[in-house]
């Protein structure tokens, strides 16, 4: 018996990919991705020749946001900020507002018990793959240019689906309490009328 089950187990191991050649795979793919991360980070880095947003848009998430971000000025460059740094990622900047808002209510000093850091709670990880020893989590547009590069990767990762993606930004692959609350805050609060 033993030696029929060791036949069986040479046969499937022959028959499955190599882990070694799955996880090689999988560390190239994910390489391209950060590379291509770090080329939007650097490339950008401090560009101010985004594309500016609309005077009615920033008119209106300004009132939004006013009870949480009651400085005028702070609020406007916030708003402009967020507003170029989601569309050089491709996203709606109103998911940005309501993972901010689900992220950090807007304290862009806000540091988590596990470390992550600003606006868009960005783990000083990403500083290692992404950045370089300069950058700065508490600051507005570094923080927000990560949290947008990185949700946009986690889309690419995720095939499109803004759930998943959205559940693995917080860590809770698999679960949708978090994607839930950015959901409802979107609703209630950003989703433009």
């Amino acid at each position: 018996m033993t030696g029929r089950l060791c036949t069986l187990i040479c046969l499937l191991a022959l028959a499955l990919p190599a882990p070694a050649q799955a996880y090689q795979a999988q560390q190239q793919t994910s390489e391209r991705l950060y590379q291509a991360m770090r080329e939007i980070i650097s490339a950008s880095r401090d560009s101010s020749d985004h594309q500016r947003a609309d005077a009615e848009w920033i008119r209106d998430m300004s009132q939004r946001l006013e009870a949480r971000v009651p400085d005028a000025d702070y609020r406007e460059g916030l708003l402009q900020a967020l507003y170029q740094e989601a569309r050089l990622a491709d996203l709606e900047p109103e998911l940005v507002l309501a993972v901010i808002e689900v992220e950090s209510n807007f304290d862009r000093f806000a540091l988590s018990h596990a470390g992550a850091r600003g606006l868009m709670q960005i783990m000083p990880f990403w500083l290692d793959t992404l950045g370089n020893g300069a950058d700065n989590l508490f600051r507005v547009r570094t923080n927000l240019r990560f949290g947008c590069t990185i949700l946009r990767h986690y889309l690419e990762l995720e095939d499109g689906n803004l759930t998943r993606a959205l559940a693995r930004y917080n860590g809770s692959l698999g679960q949708t309490w978090y994607p839930d609350r950015v959901y409802q805050s979107l609703a209630e609060r950003w989703h433009p009328r």
